[in-house]
């Protein structure tokens, strides 16, 4: 046998010698370009995935300032109409594509007792914002320790003719006139009890038993704010929605505040106060055995009656005195004012003179006076005051809570900075408390005392 056949024997060439050879180095050589134009490809996609799933969970990340500085601005000038961009907040609430606060584990000097339980963070988003209960979920998931829906009237309406929602963001402030549009009782029982299904369903039996809040949140409240139909009856609307409420809700507000609706702030003077809050209770005391729908055998949800920032101290003083005699809970104050600062920035007179409620940075002055007001005649009760108007930051927050309020509750500084700013807010109560060597607890009417 020649050399040759005997080296392609022994090498396992069985094809004539030079196409061998060919074959053999020539599909070695190719190879190693396909390779690294593989691995250059496959390095090139996961970069990119990698990038857009960065970005991604950046976009996510309601601490992210693209929130703030970016998508905010951009909803707002797209939709010059408010209420389309208000709307367009809910929806995304509703549907899963709202930023969430990761690993949002609130610090224990910031965590508030009250109504018998603890809140995680003393932190409320305030009515007005997810009127009909549809993105409860969205709105826990960044970082509130409370959320209040509503207000909801026992039939559909729908409020005031368009437009009357109004942006003055060169005071962070907005005017509404929305005069308690609302889907009604029914719809938000429903979508309320839509959501106890799914966790139910979700849940084990051991979890269920160990969640003892409406929220369906460990350490979080959830609370519905009723109000009246434009018609309806001024005490039987209000015991209608205790009614319907009752089983599904940590706390009950009482609405009697709204500038909107015609005489519904006639409900604040005493006599007729007194008489609304007692029945309110009586309804409320008469379910308590009927327990709640996660099933609790008995459930007392507090009452609490939100008033305007636009009464007289005498006004006050009664108001305090009807909280007392009908033996509700607490007193959130306050909702929107109808007053107009001179202080304001905005130039633009038929702007700044659109009837409705005026919210946000403008407030503050107005219902900080008036919950020192209350605070000053709620001194020796068990009352719980809220404080709610103008909030914008931890500093505004504490403010409050030194002024009375047990914990405060904002809406139009969220809707102008973003879902950053309650981390932010969070965040800052930690440090200056750091600072003063306290808890949110121990600050609390600190300046009335």
């Amino acid at each position: 046998m020649s050399m040759t056949k005997r080296f392609f024997n022994l090498t396992g060439l069985r094809t004539r010698p030079s196409q061998a050879l060919f074959r053999h180095h020539f599909t070695r050589n190719q190879r190693l370009p396909l390779k690294a134009g593989l691995s250059g490809k496959f390095i090139l996609y996961t970069a990119s995935l990698l990038g857009a799933s960065a970005f991604t969970l950046y976009c996510f990340n309601s601490r992210s300032a693209i929130h703030e500085y970016f998508i905010c601005p951009v909803i707002r000038f797209l939709t010059p109409d408010a209420e389309i961009g208000h709307k367009l907040g809910i929806w995304c609430f509703k549907v899963g594509l709202s930023p969430r606060l990761f690993f949002d584990k609130d610090d224990k000097s910031i965590n508030v007792g009250v109504f018998g339980k603890t809140m995680s963070n003393p932190i409320g988003c305030a009515a007005g914002f997810d009127k009909d209960g549809e993105g409860i979920d969205g709105i826990f998931n960044i970082g509130f320790g409370y959320v209040e829906i509503g207000s909801v009237t026992p039939k559909s309406q729908p409020g005031n003719p368009k437009p009357r929602f109004f942006r003055l963001p060169q005071d962070d402030a907005v005017i509404n006139r929305y005069g308690f549009n609302s889907s009604g009782h029914q719809v938000v029982f429903e979508n309320l009890m839509r959501r106890v299904s799914k966790f139910l369903n979700s849940y084990s039996t051991k979890n269920q038993k160990s969640q003892v809040n409406l929220s369906l949140y460990k350490n979080k409240l959830l609370a519905v704010n009723l109000g009246k139909n434009k018609n309806g009856d001024e005490v039987k609307d209000y015991l209608s929605g205790i009614e319907k409420f009752q089983s599904l809700s940590d706390v009950l507000v009482i609405n009697v505040s709204s500038p909107n609706t015609p005489g519904l702030r006639d409900l604040q003077e005493e006599t007729k106060l007194t008489n609304l809050l007692s029945e309110v209770v009586k309804k409320r005391d008469s379910l308590i055995d009927n327990g709640n729908v996660l099933g609790a055998k008995e459930h007392k949800p507090p009452i609490l009656v939100k008033i305007a920032p636009d009464l007289t101290e005498p006004e006050l003083a009664s108001i305090v005195q009807s909280a007392k005699d009908s033996k509700i809970d607490g007193i959130v104050v306050s909702n929107t004012t109808i007053q107009r600062p001179s202080a304001l920035i905005t130039k633009d007179e038929t702007l700044k003179q659109q009837a409705g409620g005026l919210s946000g940075k403008p407030l503050k002055p107005l219902s900080l006076k008036a919950l020192k007001t209350v605070a000053k005649y709620a001194k020796d009760s068990d009352l719980v005051l809220v404080g709610c108007g103008g909030i914008s930051s931890g500093k505004d927050a504490i403010e409050f809570a030194k002024a009375g309020a047990t914990f405060v509750q904002l809406y139009t500084a969220f809707a102008y900075s973003g879902p950053g700013l309650i981390a932010q807010i969070k965040d800052e109560i930690t440090s200056e408390l750091a600072k003063e060597g306290k808890t949110w607890m121990q600050i609390i009417g600190e300046d009335n005392k």
